[in-house]
């Protein structure tokens, strides 16, 4: 029997950013590995800044997500207004969103990008001890989800969970055991978008998870550097759970 840390994530827009070119930023239907460590890290109370401390976390640890709804797209175009920033002895920096909008309005800038959203999507979390020493034993990792030092949110800040995670760990033989085992107590709220059947999961790692994997992709969000704002490659496995139900 092997320990999981099993958490729901549900809100009412998410974004799970894919690879961004120009002025388009798509997501995925379900959560990347950059957004769910960069959510256990706000929950411990890591800083952006602490990159030694972020890749510890990152490197400890596998993951899987099941997606008990996709969501609908939606498309926002946006537009936003940045001052110019200088270079070199007349660079500036600014403090505040309300200092960068105070300098002439002739002197600002606008930014166009179409950013996509999921809406109404659920997703099942499900985090394991990998190679690696582990830094946090999983229910610590589960209390802080619970009761997290930093706001939680699903991919942008704009996009804040609608309803508790309810981090907890269960034991099973294998990651779909696991999945079958946890029990979320708010699923009544949530009939409406869930159902019963067959159920995506991808994940990664090369053990026994109790899923036939039915393809394999490389997924470019694994986290290398907050600071350059740098994503190395992983291989993620595509399976179904058959006949799962995620409500109860």
């Amino acid at each position: 029997m092997h320990e999981f840390l099993v958490f729901r994530l549900y809100g009412m827009m998410a974004s799970w950013g894919d690879i961004a070119v120009g002025e388009s930023r798509p997501t995925f239907d379900h959560p990347s590995r950059s957004a769910v460590f960069g959510m256990l890290a706000a929950a411990l109370g890591i800083r952006r800044d602490e990159e030694e401390r972020l890749s510890t976390l990152s490197n400890a640890y596998r993951m899987a997500i099941r997606v008990d709804a996709p969501g609908v797209l939606l498309r926002d175009y946006h537009t936003s207004q940045v001052p110019p920033a200088g270079k070199g002895r007349k660079k500036r920096l600014f403090a505040t969103r309300r200092e960068e909008l105070s300098i002439p309005r002739e002197d600002l800038s606008t930014v166009l990008s179409t950013r996509d959203y999921r809406c109404d999507a659920v997703s099942t979390v499900c985090v394991w001890s990998g190679a690696a020493p582990i830094p946090y034993p999983l229910e610590e990792l589960a209390d802080a989800l619970n009761n997290p030092v930093f706001v939680l949110y699903l991919g942008r800040k704009s996009c804040p969970p609608a309803l508790p995670v309810h981090a907890q760990v269960v034991r099973g033989e294998n990651l779909a055991a696991a999945l079958s085992s946890a029990r979320f107590p708010d699923g009544d709220l949530l009939q409406g978008l869930l159902h019963d059947g067959d159920l995506r999961v991808f994940w990664e790692g090369d053990e026994d998870t109790g899923i036939t994997a039915i393809q394999t992709t490389l997924r470019y969000d694994n986290p290398l550097s907050r600071k350059r704002w740098q994503f190395g490659s992983r291989a993620e496995h595509y399976g179904v759970l058959r006949g799962d139900s995620p409500c109860t």
